[in-house]
C-alpha cells in the first residue's frame, strides 16, 4: 500500500500530432489536476516528452489521461518508462 503515497517518476514520450495543438499546455493542466510535477517538452523529432512525478496511481492516471483520445491533436502512441523520483521539479512546466 505504501507504493501509492511513494513519489515516482514517468516519463512518456507521445507521438502523433502534438505539437502546436496546445497539448503541452492540456497535459500541464491535467497534470496540476491530479498534484504532479514535471515537464512537457517539445522534441526536435515531433514527439512530445512528458517526465511526471508524484504518487504512482496520479501518474497513471495521467497516462490514462495521454492515452484517452480527448487530447489536442492526435495520439498515436505513448511509450513509457518509470523511474524513481527525481526530486528536481517544482511545478509543472511547459518547455
Amino acid at each position: 500500500m505504501g507504493d501509492d503515497v511513494e513519489a515516482v517518476r514517468v516519463t512518456a514520450w507521445v507521438r502523433g500530432r502534438v505539437q502546436g495543438v496546445g497539448f503541452r499546455w492540456w497535459t500541464r493542466s491535467k497534470a496540476l489536476e491530479l498534484g504532479l510535477i514535471g515537464a512537457a517538452t517539445n522534441l526536435d523529432d515531433g514527439r512530445v516528452e512528458v517526465v511526471a512525478e508524484g504518487p504512482r496511481e496520479a501518474c497513471e492516471r495521467l497516462l490514462g489521461h495521454l492515452r484517452g483520445g480527448a487530447t489536442p491533436g492526435r495520439v498515436d502512441s505513448v511509450v513509457e518508462r518509470w523511474s524513481s523520483s527525481g526530486g528536481t521539479f517544482t511545478g509543472f512546466v511547459e518547455r
